[in-house]
């Protein structure tokens, strides 16, 4: 894996301050924790007591460096999320939200999403978000034709929790020459009742209709929720989202999946300097070829866009059942999900990004999936030897300890999201059985040497990484389950890291991020108290009071 090097330092002349007062947690094992740190421009100068910083704002030619007093307050690393989807998450902020707190049965959907019918013009796309049909008193997915009642005259499309699919309208399906004969694309489906009727869902693959004639296609490499909207509305989208993030502590972003749109979004708000977080891209794999083609050979970019790797998909999601069981689910014994590729075709795509030195990020859910993507990974390392490639697997829900054994031996990042269990660990069980409990084993990652790597897939869910960390020391869930062993769950101190240095490790960016270290880039964030020593049940409580990026606050409660 060829790393990103930008660790330029900050001039002499740059404003020099210390930052005093607060119990500091700078997650370097080399420093533990601080009384006092110095900033110098956009860089961590010294970290230790304040007589130390001092010290060195004197060498660094300041006598009275500017003081910050954050008396009795906790600061951490800037979080990173190194998986997530900013516009995305930015344009469902302008959808119909239809989740579990807003609509607990499919005639509240509808009433919803009527509503918002009305208040749109006649033309205008009617789309929701958030659904989770486990989670509905009826225990299903809508039918089209229950959609009906919002529209018959424009789109309507429904989007599930996972962001993998949804629901249409009978008028959507129309209008791409979606009918009973129309055949499932490889990677994804077009649900049918036992009678072979359409029932208006569709899954991953089959998403590609939703972008029209005109907009992104991914082929069967992954769910296509590209939808596109004028510029300035995805720009007004991705400013939101950013503050979002913000807000949370986060101040280094890994957006995996990345396309012509985002890449588009990315350069004219980074144009206009007003990319406040910093974005790792991981380009979809459709890509592929066009990204050698051109030179990408491993990260480049500068501190704040940079391309990171290729983003892959071997199977669907847990929470709208397409991930891959082919025996079926325990829910539903005739559905198994499918797999994006062929276990051939896959190896060929991660060995080729591999040769070139790209780090590739995978979905994998089911443990077929996993299995799949270490076997393909085995096999490109055997023709092409790299002892830091750090290939990621993305959400890594159902590994078993062999696979995980395989994970440590071929230096493989899971990259997990707690909060997936934490608002729907019951469904997990409820699709898969028993062997559910064990979603996210985080536990057992730490035990066998594993790194363990947080995120939150937001939309999927809201990036706030204290009620990440929550959930991986405590395993319970919203509705008050604790899911699986004690086993595996793990301690405050790993959470916080897993949310900060090693975040930094798979996004490639340790050399400069993750750790409040001299050296390192000034990204913190001050807390109301401490995630290290409050009860496990009260992290996610903790106030984000202000969150810094380069050494300049980017973000205050």
């Amino acid at each position: 894996m060829r790393k990103l090097h930008h660790l330029e330092a900050s001039p002499l002349d740059a404003v020099t301050t210390i930052f005093t007062g607060a119990t500091v947690h700078t997650v370097d094992p080399r420093l533990g924790s601080a009384e006092a740190f110095l900033v110098h421009g956009s860089h961590v100068a010294a970290v230790g007591t304040e007589a130390e910083c001092r010290a060195e704002a004197r060498r660094l030619g300041s006598t009275e460096p500017a003081a910050v007093t954050l008396s009795g307050k906790v600061v951490v690393p800037g979080f990173i999320d190194p998986h997530a989807h900013p516009l995305m998450y930015g344009q469902m902020m302008s959808w119909v939200d239809c989740g579990p707190a807003k609509a607990a049965s499919i005639p509240e959907i509808v009433a919803l999403l009527r509503e918002a019918a009305e208040r749109l013009p006649d033309t205008t796309p009617v789309r929701g978000y958030g659904y989770e049909h486990k989670n509905l008193a009826e225990g299903r997915h809508p039918r089209k034709e229950e959609l009906d009642q919002v529209a018959t005259d424009r789109e309507v499309y429904l989007m599930n929790a996972s962001g993998h699919g949804g629901v249409v309208n009978n008028y959507t399906l129309a209008l791409h020459g979606v009918d009973r004969e129309t055949p499932n694309p490889a990677g994804g489906e077009f649900f049918r009742d036992p009678d072979g009727e359409l029932t208006g869902e569709l899954s991953d693959a089959a998403c590609n209709i939703l972008t029209g004639v005109d907009g992104v296609k991914v082929g069967h490499h992954g769910p296509n929720f590209h939808l596109e909207d004028e510029p300035e509305e995805h720009l007004r989208q991705l400013r939101a989202a950013q503050e979002k993030f913000l807000r949370g502590g986060v101040t280094s972003i890994g957006d995996c999946q990345v396309t012509r749109r985002e890449l588009d979004m990315y350069l004219r708000l980074s144009a206009q300097n007003e990319l406040k977080t910093r974005v790792s891209m991981y380009l979809l794999s459709h890509l592929l070829e066009q990204a050698i083609e051109i030179g990408i050979q491993g990260a480049f970019g500068n501190s704040h866009l940079a391309v990171g790797g290729i983003k892959f998909y071997a199977d669907g999601t847990l929470g709208g059942w397409t991930a891959y069981f082919p025996d079926g689910y325990v829910g539903d014994p005739c559905r198994t999900g499918q797999l994006y590729h062929e276990p051939s075709e896959y190896t060929e795509l991660i060995t080729r990004a591999h040769s070139v030195g790209l780090q590739t990020a995978t979905h994998a859910q089911s443990p077929t999936a996993i299995g799949m993507v270490l076997d393909a990974i085995e096999a490109a390392q055997a023709a092409f030897p790299d002892s830091d490639a750090r290939h990621r697997i993305e959400h890594c829900g159902l590994p078993s300890p062999e696979h995980i054994v395989r994970m440590r031996e071929l230096g493989v990042y899971p990259v997990n999201q707690p909060q997936h269990y934490f608002n729907w660990g019951e469904g997990v069980t409820e699709a898969i059985g028993t062997p559910g409990e064990r979603f996210n084993p985080l536990g057992e990652f730490v035990a066998a040497g594993v790194p363990v790597t947080l995120s939150s897939d937001a939309p999927v869910a809201e990036p706030k990484p204290l009620e990440a960390i929550q959930a991986a020391v405590t395993r319970v869930t919203r509705r008050g389950h604790r899911l699986g062993a004690d086993n595996l769950r793990i301690t405050a101190e790993q959470a916080l890291a897993a949310h900060t240095i090693n975040g930094a490790v798979a996004l490639g960016r340790e050399d400069d991020l993750g750790s409040i270290s001299p050296g390192k880039r000034a990204d913190f964030v001050v807390l109301s108290a401490d995630p290290l020593t409050v009860a496990a049940g009260d992290i996610s409580k903790i106030s984000v009071l202000e969150t810094w990026v380069d050494g300049a606050r980017a973000y205050t409660a």
